[in-house]
């Protein structure tokens, strides 16, 4: 399978293009490969929504020169400067009128390369599945198999443009899927290193789930509003769901988790004070997510039960980010204006409030055991801080001062450390190793000066932690988890995150689910 999956593929038109109209100039070198609608064809969407990570001064250089290993080509030998600047400022502004994304429009964009259960059922290379590692290189867009035994890279392949929010391990390491920002869902067959199929969920999407079983995957999406239920089998579209309250306000849907002991997906809420959560077993609880005043099965309450039965838990505060507990019964959401509540998911309600000051990025918190109780730490966006949180009493434990905000936070259950990164500001190159039960930082690495370094991931065993540098000359960077001392160095295009089949299908507390 080919993707062309350059930050703005342009098409050329075989003259030169003198109109002064930048819609025409948009339909004739940009239309061909981004749609005449903005939404993206064979190139990525051209919405606002979707080119956040590219500043205007950015896009303007890459219509211009064009984009290295990519199809994308430069047009400042055809187009003047200020079209070009016309054109950025173009895409940079919002349609009047947001097309449709309905389930007809996803159902058509389905593309099935393999029929699932026609290809072979052992992998075609030696390695130990469980400690895989699938890597995402951003500066690219593709994606690398890792063994994380040898550390030697199994496959490289291409992958959508700007995939993020974090790939999906299922079936054991079978497959795994991946999510773009255009909203284009990906599952690649690992037993035989090809994609199998594709669908376009969305416009703008954040991230996807695949419930415990492996049977269903489903996609938040900020454009349109919704969530959407796939057939993991080959992501036939199953339902879309509406993110409207019961006044019919809408909503982005910022992020979706599984929750696997209750056999549901968990989705926050980005503009209303709401948490969802959606069964997905075949036999859903009598009553979920209504009001029943008898829930004997001879009361003739319900006869007849709703798939995928939606409990809508209503809040004081929209909870922007969130984390849920190992037991998967509470989560702790930060609240805008500052601190976070923990909301209990069987009761319904917020039980608590915890002082957490700035943005704590509590997707990304992490727990271990310490002194007869689990605590939680979390890095911060916008403090130069690690919280570290006793999750019984839910009271602040001990602020670890770091050298700069950070965005990711790992460990593993066999290792003394934690690892947070410095992902903001000047000291972006350092790493962060704290002791668990200390709560001191013990060693302070800078795996590439002036480089970032983030988003560390061990392996099964937990003796290795893999780091990231952030950087076109980037690299993945093996530690002994124990020494702390560089083991090995893998070139790779700005690799971002790394993630390990053993540690996300056993939901390690050491990493996000």
């Amino acid at each position: 399978m080919k993707y062309l999956p350059a930050i703005l593929l342009l098409s050329f038109s075989a003259a030169a293009v003198a109109a002064d109209d930048t819609p025409t100039l948009y339909l004739q070198h940009c239309a061909q490969c981004h749609g005449p609608d903005h939404l993206g064809a064979a190139g990525p969407a051209l919405l606002p929504q979707n080119l956040k990570r590219l500043k205007k001064k950015a896009a303007n250089e890459v219509i211009a020169k064009g984009r290295q290993a990519t199809q994308m080509q430069g047009f400042a030998d055809k187009l003047k400067p200020a079209q070009i600047q016309a054109l950025v400022d173009y895409i940079y502004t919002p349609l009047e009128k947001m097309p449709v994304w309905d389930m007809v429009t996803i159902r058509n964009s389905q593309i099935i390369h393999h029929k699932h259960g026609s290809l072979p059922d052992k992998p075609k290379f030696k390695a130990d599945i469980d400690n895989l590692f699938m890597v995402v290189e951003l500066g690219d867009h593709h994606a690398t198999l890792l063994d994380g035994d040898s550390f030697e890279p199994i496959i490289r392949v291409p992958t959508r443009f700007a995939v993020h929010g974090g790939p999906k391990w299922a079936e054991g390491g079978r497959y795994i899927y991946f999510l773009s920002r255009d909203g284009w869902v990906s599952k690649f067959d690992v037993f035989n290193l090809v994609w199998v199929a594709e669908i376009r969920a969305g416009i703008n999407a954040r991230n996807l789930a695949v419930s415990h079983d492996g049977r269903y995957v489903m996609i938040a999406n900020y454009l349109p509003h919704t969530l959407v239920l796939l057939d993991a089998k080959d992501l036939t579209p199953i339902k879309v769901i509406e993110a409207k309250d019961s006044e019919g306000n809408s909503s982005r849907v910022s992020a979706v988790y599984t929750a696997d002991p209750r056999s549901s997906f968990i989705a926050a809420m980005k503009d209303i004070p709401e948490v969802w959560e959606i069964n997905y077993e075949d036999d859903p609880p009598v009553g979920f997510g209504k009001w029943v005043h008898d829930y004997r099965p001879d009361s003739g309450e319900e006869t007849e039960k709703e798939r995928f039965p939606i409990r809508k838990l209503r809040l004081k505060g929209i909870l922007d980010d969130f984390f849920l507990t190992q037991e998967y019964d509470q989560i702790i959401g930060s609240t805008r204006g500052g601190g976070a509540q923990v909301v209990d998911l069987d009761l319904g309600r917020a039980v608590a409030k915890v002082d957490l000051p700035g943005l704590p990025h509590l997707s990304s918190a992490i727990t271990w055991p310490r002194n007869g109780t689990t605590v939680l730490a979390t890095p911060n966006i916008r403090k130069p801080e690690v919280t570290v949180v006793d999750t019984k009493t839910w009271k602040v434990i001990k602020r670890i001062p770091t050298q700069g905000p950070g965005f990711f936070m790992r460990s593993h259950e066999k290792t003394p450390y934690a690892w947070t990164d410095v992902f903001f500001g000047p000291n972006r190159d350092l790493m962060h190793v704290i002791d668990k039960q200390t709560l001191e930082i013990v060693k302070t690495l800078k795996p590439a000066p002036g480089k970032t370094s983030a988003h560390v991931e061990f392996t099964k065993d937990g003796k290795y932690a893999l780091v990231s540098i952030w950087d076109m000359d980037g690299a993945i960077v093996v530690y002994d988890a124990r020494t702390l001392k560089e083991v090995k160095r893998i070139p790779m295009k700005k690799p971002s995150g790394k993630y390990n089949v053993h540690n996300k299908l056993t939901r390690s507390a050491g990493t996000s689910h």
